[in-house]
């Protein structure tokens, strides 16, 4: 190899897109973060399947409520992704999704994100926390567009795209506000792809090499430069959907 094609070699294998497929959870969390500040001070909210919790900090303005079944543990499959550790923390409601312990209409809001897939009975689900919900009361939900194997046993559902939520959130009495793709086609590709050495390796029991590694590299970055001139194929693929809806 000579040292011209050695020194393009390393520039792609050491300048791979910095941003395309690793920014889902932060375009999440971002709107998350966004709708939750825009609830008025005081109004009760439930976190359903609130897991460790990571939106409290945006509910300071709140009365914040948590539930999860507070089951899961990553040291008891190895199947798939798994979080290296998990810690519920102080959950206030321990119970299953499709049976909260509360009165009806107890919350003027309910937050559901990267839930319904984990959930044998997704409608059913979304059914209990309609029941919890206020007349006017909000519905924040998220959930993977397309997703492998994570969380395992409790993964049920690969994904939900816009038409799930069109049919049952209108068949459940709510009005969408909102609906939000996270991401596109090229930069779900993108996140994919970033597994595939650890997928090798794991399940093919190959090790890539540095050439197998910069062709990698060299699809990230045209992947990056596709979805920059995205104009909308999330509408075949992307990371999920953001949903706001409000009861009727």
């Amino acid at each position: 190899m000579n040292l011209f094609k050695k020194v393009i070699l390393k520039f792609i294998l050491t300048n791979q897109a910095s941003s395309v497929g690793r920014n889902n959870e932060e375009n999440r969390h971002k709107w998350i973060e966004k709708v939750l500040q825009n609830i008025p001070d005081g109004n009760r909210i439930l976190d359903a399947g609130a897991g460790e919790q990571p939106f409290k900090k945006f509910c300071t303005h709140l009365s914040y409520v948590s539930q999860d079944f507070s089951q899961y543990n990553p040291n008891n499959s190895g199947v798939g992704i798994q979080k290296e550790t998990w810690t519920y923390g102080n959950i206030d409601i321990v119970s299953d999704i499709i049976n909260i312990p509360e009165p009806d209409s107890s919350f003027d809001a309910v937050l559901c994100t990267e839930v319904i897939e984990h959930v044998p009975d997704p409608v059913k689900a979304i059914c209990e926390l309609s029941r919890l919900l206020k007349r006017k009361g909000l519905l924040i939900i998220t959930a993977p567009f397309c997703s492998i194997t994570h969380f395992a046993p409790y993964h049920y559902s690969t994904g939900f795209n816009r038409f799930f939520y069109e049919k049952h959130l209108s068949d459940l009495d709510f009005d969408i506000i909102e609906i939000e793709s996270n991401g596109n086609f090229f930069e779900y590709l993108a996140q994919e792809l970033k597994f595939l050495p650890g997928v090798a390796s794991k399940y093919a029991k190959v090790k890539l090499n540095y050439e197998e590694k910069i062709y990698i590299n060299s699809l990230m970055l045209m992947l990056d430069k596709l979805s920059k001139a995205d104009t909308n194929s999330s509408e075949l693929l992307c990371y999920g959907y953001h949903v706001l809806a409000r009861k009727r």
